[in-house]
């Protein structure tokens, strides 16, 4: 349930407050990679069934 809500927690886009620009350009890094994760799951899924 914690890897769910830090998923989440990525994937809301808020504003990272009080961090390097270093450590931002790696969290929008992340996000992106989720999203390109999840959506290659979605696309494996519907070619299954």
């Amino acid at each position: 349930m914690e890897v769910i809500k830090k998923i989440l927690s990525y994937l809301t886009f808020k504003k990272d407050t009080g961090e390097g620009s270093f450590i931002k350009s790696m969290h929008i890094i992340n996000k992106i990679s989720i999203l390109m994760f999840l959506i290659a799951i979605i696309i494996m899924i519907i070619k299954i069934s």
